[in-house]
């Protein structure tokens, strides 16, 4: 009886690994189960810009992209020589309230544009700035809004930000931009240094709006959930590797 118990053991334990070793392998020898799964191994960040398409994005107030914007070889890029009918600041499909944004910014020389957020799309707002949020987009050299602190690279635009803390790479190379909005507060980073620091609704954020065009803006700032922006403000920009986890 001794050899018969033997074999149950080892019979038993092969029947057990071959469980735990059945999960399928795709093409690139990793187990399927965790291929499918959209949360395995991205700690909750999903990207909003797939590389290849514009899919997730439309322009705003509108159903589609224009023309302006393309995508091709891992960027979205803006080209301003398209017709202005054909132009516009596009926005995701979908609306986040809590969340870190992650991407990366390439802008041309004298160029300006930006990543706008908490944008509540409705025909009562025409433009994307008229609700929503902006960290600047920016060449600090030779773009024409580079006199005023709070208007340059990285910062939270005509409310927060000075020229310590915005350190955007030279023209041509590619900045990292990182957005937390949490709860109301609101924090960012270009490339690793943050430059602004606020929460909605306290003295500090009431301080920054009234010394901020934004003062009298009846929609600006007032909607917690809203969409993500890239703005047309007339020069080149391409944007890449965009992705959010919300919190």
């Amino acid at each position: 009886m001794k050899n018969s118990k033997n074999w149950l053991t080892v019979a038993f334990a092969v029947v057990f690994l071959a469980a735990c070793g059945s999960g399928q392998k795709n093409e690139d020898g990793q187990d399927s189960t965790a291929a499918t799964d959209p949360a395995a191994g991205n700690d909750g960040w999903v990207s909003l810009f797939d590389g290849q398409t514009t899919n997730g994005w439309h322009t705003y107030l509108r159903d589609t992209v224009s023309a302006a914007w393309t995508a091709s070889n891992g960027e979205l890029r803006f080209n301003p020589d398209v017709p202005r009918e054909q132009r516009g600041d596009i926005v995701t499909d979908g609306e986040y309230e809590n969340y870190e944004l992650e991407l990366e910014w390439q802008i041309s020389s004298g160029g300006n544009s930006g990543i706008i957020f908490s944008v509540h799309e409705v025909p009562e707002f025409g433009a994307t700035y008229q609700t929503g949020i902006e960290m600047q987009v920016l060449d600090n050299i030779d773009a024409g809004d580079n006199k005023i602190e709070n208007h340059l690279a990285g910062t939270l635009y005509d409310l927060i930000g000075s020229t310590e803390v915005s350190q955007p790479k030279p023209v041509g190379e590619w900045n990292q931009a990182r957005i937390r909005k949490n709860n109301g507060q609101i924090t960012l980073w270009l490339n690793d240094v943050q430059t602004a620091d606020v929460t909605i609704g306290t003295p500090e954020w009431e301080q920054v709006l009234n010394a901020s065009k934004f003062k009298d803006w009846e929609g600006f700032a007032k909607y917690p959930k809203g969409k993500i922006a890239l703005q047309d403000h007339g020069d080149v920009v391409a944007y890449r590797n965009i992705r959010i986890k919300e919190l």
